[in-house]
């Protein structure tokens, strides 16, 4: 297996900000042509990455025939849309180097949890290079409403956003029929994404657009792969 670091130098971005890719060795032996690819951005509420959500779920996918990034994007005092442009450059990144990692460039996909999966799916909606498909795990999709004015805080660093802008708060509201086929899933129990995944599904419906939707019973928030 290759493993990389590729440092990331968008707008606004952190020192810290980098892109850590897991690929796979090429074998004649296991006659695998190309594999699908999955960029993971971790949770954290826009003030960490949660390491709970990356090399666990890198280690995962790898183990069924995946290719791996992880995005360790900028946050507080990072504001956005750094972490956006930071996604946009990592999908372009491995698009760039699909022949040489033998990536399936139809099949780059975005995974996120929690924040993170307001990341990916902000990226699938609304980024300049967009994953040909979504998984997301008790996403934070909806941070315009009451009860999120701490992450709204980080986000935006105070900054007063714009009509434009507050899209960026709600993805939801960019869902087209374009929007990349999704798998999502979230808990009962979990107040905090509940109902913004239900909105999402809502989204998806009515614009005919592929998705796949589990809300389990039990779990709290954060429970990467429980």
């Amino acid at each position: 297996m290759l493993t990389e670091v590729f440092h990331l130098h968008e707008k606004g971005s952190l020192a810290d900000a980098r892109l850590c890719t897991y690929i796979l060795d090429d074998s004649d032996s296991i006659a695998i042509d190309k594999r699908p690819m999955m960029l993971i951005c971790p949770g954290g509420g826009y003030e960490h990455t949660s390491d709970r959500e990356s090399e666990p779920l890198a280690m995962h996918f790898l183990s069924i025939g995946y290719h791996v990034a992880v995005l360790r994007y900028s946050v507080a005092p990072a504001v956005y849309p750094t972490a956006l442009l930071e996604a946009t450059a990592s999908m372009k990144l491995i698009h760039e180097h699909a022949k040489e990692w033998y990536v399936d460039a139809d099949k780059i996909l975005a995974c996120g949890f929690s924040a993170g999966g307001h990341l990916a799916l902000s990226s699938g909606l609304l980024g300049k290079n967009r994953p040909n498909g979504l998984i997301l795990g008790y996403p934070a999709t909806d941070m315009s409403g009451k009860g999120s004015e701490l992450m709204q805080m980080l986000f935006t660093g105070g900054k007063e956003l714009t009509e434009e802008e507050r899209v960026w708060l709600n993805p939801v509201q960019a869902v087209t029929k374009d929007a990349p086929p999704l798998f999502m899933f979230t808990t009962a129990e979990d107040m905090l994404t509940r109902k913004a995944t239900l909105d999402l599904v809502m989204a998806y419906e009515e614009q005919g657009c592929l998705l796949e939707y589990h809300l389990f019973q039990k779990g709290p928030h954060g429970y990467s792969l429980a």
